[in-house]
């Protein structure tokens, strides 16, 4: 064989190597396998009023924010973690069913769900002190270290400037292949959102670059209830306490509120 023909060979077997192994391999953004799943263990467990149909949750300074839903029933509350007790609560508007809430930059930014509205506050005297406007649904709020981060029901996630509330840029949620709508409470938390995924057990951890995601938190039997007709309601709200890194998690009309820790399952 000439010394041409054998390096041509060569190179030839060299670049067939090199795409099967790019094409073996995994891409960027992408697992392996399914995402991994995680567990908890409940570390404490405190008080929550049964009536608080809780759409937002956040913890600052120790104390935690709570916005709460239904029409003729919605509010803004700061509670005591340890007691439930409520220390400050505005009441919104009949017309108005609040959804999720977030502080950020000194202001508590409230949703509205079906209004197209939402309220902004002074965190101090929860005096409002501006509205703003959004197109579709409003259900969960949270915000990264430059925007608010909006869920309306569907699989995406925008992005909003807090001062203009002008979309910058938005995301669209998959697990795996398959879209996942229904992103209820949202929570940033260390670089990733975790949203809850309404009328499931299940929240959802989020790369807010992609979309995709990145793991399950599987809260199944959390709330043992030992009379059935109890009114509770769906699993929703999530509040991450980065002082002291703790996570806790309630749902609608839930009469406690808990602090868990996440344990890998698979």
């Amino acid at each position: 064989m000439r010394r041409g023909s054998l390096a041509a060979c060569v190179l030839v077997s060299v670049l067939l190597l090199l795409l099967a192994c790019s094409s073996s391999a995994p891409q960027a953004g992408q697992h392996a396998g399914p995402p991994p799943v995680y567990t908890y263990e409940v570390r404490d467990s405190y008080p929550h009023d049964p009536t608080a149909f809780t759409q937002g949750l956040v913890i600052q300074d120790g104390a935690l924010f709570e916005s709460t839903g239904l029409h003729n029933s919605s509010s803004l509350r700061k509670v005591d973690l340890r007691t439930g007790r409520v220390l400050k609560r505005v009441d919104v508007p009949s017309e108005y069913f609040a959804e999720g809430m977030t502080i950020f930059r000194g202001k508590i930014f409230q949703l509205t769900w079906q209004t197209h509205k939402g309220f902004v506050y002074d965190p101090d005297s929860f005096e409002k002190t501006g509205e703003f406007a959004y197109e579709g649904e409003g259900w969960g709020l949270t915000h990264d270290e430059q925007f608010l981060i909006m869920s309306d029901g569907t699989n995406s996630l925008r992005f909003l400037d807090p001062s203009s509330f002008e979309v910058v840029r938005t995301i669209k949620v998959f697990d795996g292949a398959r879209p996942l709508t229904q992103l209820n409470e949202l929570e940033y938390i260390k670089g990733e959102i975790y949203a809850n995924i309404w009328q499931t057990d299940r929240i959802a951890r989020i790369a807010p670059a992609s979309g995709e995601v990145l793991g399950w938190i599987d809260l199944t039997g959390l709330l043992k209830i030992k009379n059935d007709s109890e009114p509770v309601n769906v699993l929703n709200g999530i509040a991450y306490d980065e002082a002291q890194d703790r996570l806790f998690v309630t749902g609608k009309l839930w009469p406690k509120l808990f602090e868990i820790k996440l344990k890998r399952k698979t």
